[in-house]
């Protein structure tokens, strides 16, 4: 199973929301590009960056930190937030990150990630499915729409798309476990890859993630509350060794 360490962006900063509120905000360290790094000595084989800013504001005003922590990491990185055009797609690409979670414009145009993974390639391209109680929602979870994650899991696969962000916002900063029933339903529905996010808080989470054949796991709050060690995270699920 892999893992993907996260670090959420607002003003630049590195920060975690609770159920993506963004009232409701710790500050974990204003150099983000050094997280980034201690992630990657700690044995982490890919980053998940997400641009708050851009989720809920649609425009990319973190880019320069972005391109600072693409500059000092030799491991892939997954950029999400605010990715709603196929010029927003190149150059967040061109700042040298590796692939793009699209979210709000997978709800509002499914076939868009079909012609981008054309475009750019397949590889390149992440659907990004974030629902609460079932239900996508859209614009930095601002807004819900009627559309169901299993609906939306089954469209990507048809466009094409190889791999599925999932996250269950109820669950989101809360440490409270991840919401491991759906986020299967979702694996086994669309057949392709899904990387589970939101409410990871222990390494039993991970191992249930991991039981229910889960391709991946994002793991962000309980890292910097240090209730998962990522190194030890690694070497059981990336490693194979306990």
């Amino acid at each position: 199973m892999k893992l993907y360490p996260a670090i959420d962006l607002k003003d630049g900063k590195c920060v975690r929301l609770t159920q993506g509120a963004f009232e409701d905000i710790t500050v974990y360290s204003d150099r983000p590009w050094e997280m980034a790094e201690k992630w990657e000595r700690c044995g982490a084989g890919f980053l998940h960056l997400v641009d708050l800013d851009g989720a809920k504001y649609g425009r990319g005003v973190n880019r320069n930190v972005i391109a600072k922590i693409a500059e000092r990491l030799q491991i892939p990185i997954q950029l999400g937030g605010g990715i709603r055009t196929e010029k927003d797609i190149r150059e967040v690409l061109n700042l040298g990150v590796s692939r793009v979670i699209i979210g709000t414009k997978a709800v509002e145009r499914p076939e868009f990630l079909g012609e981008m993974a054309e475009l750019f390639g397949p590889e390149r391209i992440v659907a990004g499915i974030d629902a609460k109680n079932g239900m996508v929602a859209v614009n930095g979870w601002e807004k819900t729409s009627t559309v169901t994650a299993l609906e939306l899991g089954g469209l990507m696969k048809s466009m094409g798309i190889p791999t599925i962000v999932y996250t269950d916002i109820s669950r989101d900063g809360m440490l409270q476990g991840p919401n491991v029933e759906a986020t299967r339903a979702l694996s086994e529905a669309a057949g392709v890859n899904v990387i589970a996010s939101g409410g990871v808080s222990s390494m039993e989470d991970l191992r249930r993630i991991e039981q229910a054949g889960i391709h991946g796991a994002i793991i962000g709050k309980a890292l910097y509350e240090n209730r998962i060690a990522l190194e030890k995270a690694v070497q059981e699920f990336e490693r194979g060794t306990v």
